[in-house]
């Protein structure tokens, strides 16, 4: 017996939806609901790659997002409900998984150039088109960011060491409008990743027709998503850098509205030169970790809390490679101690994964409170500094100063955490503020005692927050080299999902080598006269499907 699921979800999402849809006329008919905008925006640099399968930067993700579409999404409560798919089953051994494709949305890619849909210029994307997607990622020669998400499907593992090739991958066509994906075993996160964009489709004619240059300019993208891309022009020597997008009417319907008329980005040199694009008028929103300076009654202003701040430590350093010496830091960093006057941008963190994070529409962080982490015991973290003192044979410790991304985080907050080492401790522990340029140099020639990380995923799940343990230097020493993620991708059940990730938060906690201090917010800010405008925190994705403009 197979367990039906989707259709629920999709009826759901079509009452919403239909608040939106058929919204006749022109656009001048439709500038009093809000639909039918040109949206100016930018992009905080030229995009490295359209291609979903490969991309990872905020500007090709924002790109990306209004580029393609999937075969399910998260609506705005974070629930997984059904895009280009009508519906999915799984078997009851959770290792099979079975879409049954929508027959209305459409591949669309302008051959002559004239802004008009033709009817030589769309045909159906079909089932064919997310097997090559997947073994896109898998493949070796792809060398794709999310091979490692991946491993779940059946014979990955063969594929990615060599031993086995793509076409041997868990997933296949039955026919055009079904799909049938299999795993190695039940994950329980899998439906999560296939919300994100390296689980878009890719048309393997098209691909091939590129001749290697698939994503790399605008012939050589085709759309199956809300818009599509109709000029993309970026000289690095040069100015009025572009990439413009159009209304892909064509995958328009009832339950998939596409509100805005355009997309024109700008394309930037930075955060400073957006922002000013902002303040000249001529960006409606922006993207960033640091608000302040905006009022929030003068723009919108929505925030997500995606970042954990944690201290990460030199593993050559003699004295702070010593465990005591950073578990005596870990119970003596009282964190209730610091007090903003911004209380959403950030909050005491006392495990690894940040409250953004969502399991089934809920935050994490609801399911399991991190206040079983809360280690706070200052008595306890004085006889752990004599005892370090001991091992080292020193008598006392001397000053540190801990590297800060000033572009990240004000660490101002850490003045006042510093100020509870000294009188717990004894510790002088300073601050020392650097551009994100110079602390990324500071960290990979292992130049600094203590880094105040900026810990965050590259999806909305738990196990792209453990993977980040697996794959980056500072993180892979804060927990002794320890596998976080791949246990983590054999969790069968939500219930098992949520007592596996805290119990992989205890393990990695205990190696102080990672000790969380605040939740961090992202933010967009946003014209006041917008509305729905959908930010990705962990992305950096901007989505304007929906967005309506009131101007």
């Amino acid at each position: 017996m197979k367990k039906k699921r989707g259709f629920a979800a999709l009826v759901c999402t079509a009452l919403i939806m239909s608040s939106f849809a058929g919204c006749g006329g022109d656009d001048n008919d439709k500038r009093g609901s809000g639909a039918g905008h040109m949206y100016s925006a930018a992009l905080e640099y030229n995009p490295k790659s359209l291609d979903p399968q490969f991309a990872n930067d905020p500007s090709s993700a924002t790109v990306i997002k209004n580029l393609y579409s999937g075969l399910v999404m998260k609506d705005g409560s974070g629930s997984i409900v059904c895009c280009n798919a009508t519906d999915y089953s799984v078997s009851d051994d959770g290792c099979e998984y079975t879409f049954h494709l929508r027959d209305d949305n459409y591949w669309f890619f302008d051959k002559n150039e004239d802004d008009k849909i033709d009817e030589d210029e769309y045909f159906p994307v079909v089932a064919a088109d997310y097997v090559f997607a997947l073994r896109r990622i898998l493949d070796p020669d792809m060398h794709s960011p999310y091979a490692k998400d991946f491993m779940c499907l059946k014979n990955s593992g063969y594929i990615v060491d060599g031993s086995g090739t793509v076409n041997g991958l868990g997933a296949w066509a039955v026919d055009d409008y079904t799909l049938v994906i299999s795993l190695d075993h039940p994950c329980a996160e899998f439906l999560s990743l296939m919300t994100t964009p390296a689980a878009f489709p890719c048309n393997e004619e098209f691909f091939v027709s590129t001749k290697g240059r698939y994503g790399l300019d605008d012939r050589s993208v085709m759309s199956n998503g809300p818009f599509f891309v109709r000029q993309w022009f970026y000289d690095p020597y040069g100015s009025n850098n572009i990439l413009y997008m159009r209304k892909n009417a064509v995958n328009e319907n009832d339950d998939y509205s596409i509100l805005p008329s355009l997309l024109s980005f700008s394309i930037e040199d930075g955060e400073a030169e957006v922002k000013q694009r902002f303040k000249a008028k001529e960006a409606e929103c922006f993207t960033t970790v640091k608000v302040g300076g905006y009022n929030p009654k003068k723009y919108s202003i929505t925030g997500q809390k995606a970042i954990t701040l944690g201290l990460v430590f030199n593993p050559g350093d003699k004295i702070y490679s010593n465990q005591n010496i950073r578990k005596a830091i870990a119970l003596a960093a009282d964190r209730n101690a610091v007090r903003d006057e911004n209380s959403d941008d950030i909050s005491p963190a006392y495990g690894i994964i940040p409250p953004a994070i969502d399991i089934f529409g809920r935050s994490y962080r609801e399911l399991s409170s991190d206040k079983q982490f809360d280690v706070f015991d200052t008595r306890a973290a004085a006889d752990l500094l004599s005892k370090a003192k001991a091992e080292l044979n020193i008598n006392s410790v001397e000053s540190v100063k801990i590297i800060v991304d000033t572009n990240t985080v004000d660490s101002r907050y850490l003045h006042q955490l510093s100020q509870s080492w000294q009188d717990s401790l004894g510790i002088y522990i300073g601050i020392e503020d650097l551009t994100s340029a110079e602390f990324s140099r500071r960290l990979s020639e292992g130049e600094y005692s203590i880094a105040l990380y900026p810990l965050k995923a590259d999806f909305n799940s738990s196990v792209a927050v453990m993977s980040e343990f697996d794959t980056v230097d500072c993180l892979k020493n804060a927990v002794n080299g320890m596998k976080c993620a791949e246990s983590i991708l054999k969790c069968p059940s939500a219930d098992e999902l949520v007592s596996r990730y805290s119990q992989q938060e205890k393990m990695m906690l205990d190696q102080y080598g990672f000790i969380p201090l605040f939740y961090k917010s992202s933010y967009l800010v946003a014209d006041d006269d917008n509305e729905d405008i959908i930010y990705d925190a962990f992305t950096g994705a901007v989505d304007y499907r929906i967005a309506r403009n009131y101007s």
